[in-house]
């Protein structure tokens, strides 16, 4: 099992440091994100598991990213701005990274070694690929693209892993 690094910095669209570490004790559904995309949608579904579970932990992330079709070229702020007025996104938005390549984040790194329901690892195939994460950092599962975020298997998963 993967267990991310509480160290890892993450940087929010507004430019403030954070670290993975700072959302330990959260249950985490980690998402690389675009405003552009024919997943776009799924923004609506990931604010209607932020607020129907959010009392009970879990805390969504959004890193938005260029590199699937050239579907996020916005800055950070018209980023924030589209998700905040389009799907009414209150989980955060962090800045835009590369999440495959040479320039791949640190934590799509330690993410991208966990295997998904078929057992593949590597690369991100596409725009709002998941990964849930465990409270203790534990990377518990990974979702593609195509899964929707409240697909009966993502449920069950964030089901198992949230307080009770």
């Amino acid at each position: 099992m993967t267990t991310l690094s509480s160290t890892t910095t993450i940087i929010t669209a507004s430019g403030s440091l954070r670290t993975v570490g700072d959302y330990r004790g959260s249950v985490l559904l980690i998402v690389n994100v675009a405003s552009r995309c024919g997943f776009t949608s799924q923004y609506a579904i990931l604010e209607q598991l932020q607020a129907k579970y959010g009392d009970r932990g879990l805390q969504v992330l959004g890193f938005p990213c260029n590199q699937f079709g050239g579907q996020e070229p916005g800055t950070n702020e018209q980023i924030a701005e589209f998700c905040s007025t389009t799907f009414g996104v209150s989980f955060p938005v962090f800045d835009k990274i590369e999440v495959n390549g040479a320039q791949r984040h640190p934590l799509y790194a330690e993410l991208t070694t966990v295997a998904d329901a078929d057992s593949t690892s590597g690369d991100v195939g596409w725009n709002f690929e998941k990964f849930l994460v465990a409270p203790d950092g534990e990377v518990v599962a990974r979702f593609r693209s195509a899964t929707l975020p409240d697909a009966a298997e993502v449920v069950t998963a964030l089901e198992q892993v949230l307080p009770h």
